[in-house]
């Protein structure tokens, strides 16, 4: 079996695209380069043009595969940009893949929040909080959440208001990391607020799962590599497996694709433990299925900048115009705090994506003779 070479990426910034319409046909175009068969998923909001908003899908190898790559872009909308910019330099060097393998590459799975450069979906849901298990309530909120929501989330347009000043006292009050995580970690009692869950599992998560449920059940090993950019040092990665029964050990991972830490989800202070979370219902969508779950965060700017770019976009999506006026400043700070314009920004974010990818093929596809003994038995 041939491995999946990492390549050069000459020009690696190019691979980033103006908007969510561009990204689609530039994805789409690549997949049909590639030989790929794709797909699409359509859901009921619409573009900022009033066109189609679709998930898409592009296959690469066998249609009946044991050995999956699963990489998706986009659960978070806006920071679609740098996992579109990885998924094209995939495609445009895609791996060599034989037997049982195969790479999907899932292309903006919130793509309206990637059209109207929002984090969230069309019902201010933050996807990675809307994945709860048949058993979890669609209700709570952290206490220290609801105490400061006036301060997370003002009744009023973007505009000075000491933010800095109130988020340090606040910081200083309840401790920083013990605030991120009463903050992040996800709520399901403020529609309007920052991170929230939702109050039932929203269309684009449930035609996905739907997908995944009717395509790749057949699968004896997935690896799913979800991209996201915002949490960590600028240009450096984080990468945060989700353990489950039969994933493989953090550190036979960093060893396995030649990573210096992974870490575990809920654990550590560059992390947070969230509800809802993707990489955690994905077992019980192929319960037959051994799955391995790494999510990769591109580090951006600091942790007080983003969240402060959130903050203040939300502010403009209810209390301003943000349904009709893309370019306020509120909207291109966001884009900017969770998809950097600087060159060197984006061929290093290119570059950690791509390669995180390639090494995840080379360990997805060493598993193809423990299936075919499996398969044979």
């Amino acid at each position: 079996m041939a491995a999946a070479a990492e390549p050069s990426l000459p020009g690696a910034a190019d691979y980033f695209s103006a908007d969510y319409a561009q990204a689609r046909a530039r994805f789409r175009a690549a997949a049909r380069a590639a030989g790929a068969a794709l797909h699409e998923l359509p859901i009921d909001a619409r573009a900022p043009s009033g066109g189609e908003l679709t998930i898409d899908i592009a296959w690469l190898g066998s249609r009946q595969p044991l050995q999956v790559l699963l990489h998706t872009s986009g659960l978070h909308g806006v920071e679609a940009f740098a996992g579109s910019a990885v998924q094209l330099c995939l495609l445009d060097r895609a791996p060599a893949i034989s037997g049982d393998c195969a790479v999907i590459l899932v292309h903006a799975l919130n793509p309206y929040g990637m059209a109207w450069l929002r984090r969230t979906n069309e019902s201010n849901v933050d996807l990675n909080r809307n994945f709860l298990g048949g058993d979890e309530s669609w209700s709570g909120a952290a206490g220290v959440y609801s105490a400061i929501d006036h301060f997370l989330n003002p009744p009023s347009p973007p505009g000075f208001d000491f933010f800095r000043l109130h988020a340090a006292w606040h910081a200083l009050r309840h401790g920083f990391y013990p605030l991120q995580q009463a903050v992040a970690q996800g709520q399901y009692e403020f529609p309007r607020g920052l991170f929230f869950g939702g109050k039932r599992l929203e269309q684009g998560p449930r035609i996905y799962l739907d997908w995944i449920k009717q395509n790749v059940s057949c699968a004896k090993y997935l690896f799913a590599l979800d991209v996201h950019t915002g949490l960590g040092r600028w240009g450096s990665e984080t990468l945060i497996a989700e353990s489950g029964a039969g994933a493989t050990p953090p550190a036979t991972l960093c060893a396995a694709l030649k990573q210096p830490q992974i870490v575990a989800a809920r654990h550590g202070s560059a992390t947070y433990a969230i509800r809802g979370g993707m990489g955690g219902i994905l077992p019980d969508t192929l319960p037959a299925t051994r799955i391995d779950f790494l999510l990769q965060e591109l580090g951006t700017y600091p942790p007080i900048h983003v969240f402060h770019a959130l903050r203040e976009e939300n502010r403009w999506h209810y209390h301003g115009h943000g349904d009709t006026n893309l370019k306020h400043p509120a909207k291109l700070r966001l884009r900017e705090a969770l998809c950097p314009a600087a060159p060197d920004w984006r061929r290093q974010a290119v570059k950690l994506g791509a390669g995180l990818a390639y090494a995840a093929a080379n360990w997805t596809f060493r598993q193809e003779n423990q299936a075919h003994d499996l398969r044979t038995l």
